[in-house]
């Protein structure tokens, strides 16, 4: 199971990196065009979409891998039995959050199918094809969040903190 957790992190992390690319080849086809004469049609949109995209997927990697944004000037001077109490709070209040982010993503895609939203472009898409990564991601970086509650329940160090430590080590 733990590879499996792993591999869904990790290949969450690839999508996220394939949309930038996607980003960067769509922003260089247009440049090309524009230099022999021809446009990318809603090259703009899809760049949109993959900077959403790119964003949503790298949710779980970064926060396995303790690249999200904490303040730990406070938390590091917490005594380890109060450290303890609040990251099983914060993971828990991380766990709703994310948890009601993930069931709202997919309920805006099953709503965008049901009532047949298109998007606004010289291509018109099924508005719930760029919302699916959203669902995805969210979907991923929950998991990762319930993964390191589950840790922290169990008494073992969360990945990210440990990632963190290794952080504030090198940076010493």
């Amino acid at each position: 199971m733990s590879a499996l957790k792993e591999n869904l992190y990790l290949t969450s992390g690839y999508l996220s990196g394939a949309c930038i690319i996607a980003i960067m080849v769509l922003v260089l086809a247009q440049i090309v065009g524009r230099f022999f004469g021809f446009i990318i049609p809603s090259a703009e949109d899809f760049a949109g979409y993959s900077l959403a995209a790119s964003i949503f997927f790298g949710l779980a990697y970064t926060f396995r891998d303790g690249g999200h944004i904490r303040v730990t000037l406070a938390i590091q001077h917490l005594p380890r039995p109060l450290r303890r109490v609040q990251e099983l709070a914060v993971l828990l209040i991380g766990l709703v959050l994310s948890g009601f982010m993930a069931w709202y993503s997919w309920f805006m895609v099953w709503e965008s199918f049901v009532f047949e939203e298109m998007t606004h472009g010289y291509i018109a898409l099924p508005l719930w094809m760029p919302q699916v990564p959203l669902g995805l991601g969210t979907t991923a970086f929950t998991l990762a969040v319930l993964d390191a509650l589950i840790d922290a329940l169990r008494g073992k160090m969360p990945a990210y903190i440990g990632a963190e430590d290794e952080i504030n080590l090198e940076e010493v």
